[in-house]
């Protein structure tokens, strides 16, 4: 059995709001992550799964409850992870070519090598020759596509991914689900992915975590044994995916009938 990368014990984490009132967002969460392990986190709409996934990574201090990385507490945000936000826009800087952009996440190796080592991650994306280009001068998918190779570029043992294709078209999600898939398979990282895509969800993921509404707690963890490899043609055509995908759905639409799985 593979080895336990994150381990979560009764986190909970509460957020002020801007009159002032404090608003409890999860509770009681309870989960891990293993190496090589692809989890997908759903749930009905603000129910706090961003909230749970800056917690996860360190970029937010949970108010009760631990999380331990290989069994030591995480303090701050960990080198040992990246993240994908939804918002492309927002993380990558407008004034920096895609190169730097790329290259800020080894700051501190040198030119040289981290010129060889940013042209094999745009070739990785289908990036080569876009290099000097700004990110105002890419589509919507290539943007995304500079923001994980920026992620990927550092080798992270946890990769974790905000609603990352939820601001492209249908067709470049698909398309980028299948790069994330290769990615994952060639990297041998752990991927923790928060979305309220359940068909993306169910055709990613060896497990998904279901929440429930606000304060929000898992309630429900659906394995998905869904043959790998996968291909959008064919997998998401198989009986057993809409077997999967209405156990999800049920979970996520009523907590009640998330006990009546589909196994």
């Amino acid at each position: 059995m593979s080895e336990v990368l994150l381990d979560v014990a009764g986190l909970g984490k509460s957020l002020t709001s801007t009159s002032g009132d404090t608003l409890l967002i999860n509770t009681d969460i309870n989960l891990s992550l293993r190496t090589g392990e692809f989890v997908s986190i759903v749930g009905p709409s603000g129910g706090g799964k961003t909230t749970l996934l800056r917690t996860l990574s360190g970029l937010a201090r949970p108010d009760t409850g631990t999380v331990s990385h290989r069994g030591a507490t995480v303090e701050g945000v960990p080198p040992w992870m990246s993240i994908v936000f939804q918002d492309y826009t927002k993380t990558l800087y407008p004034w920096l070519t895609v190169e730097k952009n790329v290259r800020l996440a080894i700051r501190d190796v040198p030119k040289a090598p981290a010129r060889q080592r940013v042209e094999a991650a745009l070739a990785q994306m289908g990036l080569s020759g876009f290099a000097d280009r700004y990110p105002w001068e890419l589509s919507g998918g290539m943007q995304q596509r500079v923001a994980l190779a920026r992620a990927m570029i550092c080798e992270p043992e946890v990769l974790f991914m905000d609603e990352p294709f939820a601001s492209v078209d249908a067709l470049t999600r698909s398309k980028l689900e299948d790069t994330v898939l290769g990615l994952w398979q060639q990297a041998g990282m752990a991927v923790l992915l928060v979305t309220h895509d359940i068909g993306e969800a169910v055709y990613l993921s060896d497990r998904v975590l279901v929440l429930s509404a606000r304060p929000s707690t898992i309630i429900d963890t659906v394995e998905i044994d869904l043959p790998r490899p996968r291909a959008q043609a064919t997998t998401r055509t198989l009986p057993r995916f809409h077997e999967l995908h209405s156990t999800v759905l049920a979970g996520v639409e009523d907590p009640q009938s998330s006990e009546v799985a589909a196994r």
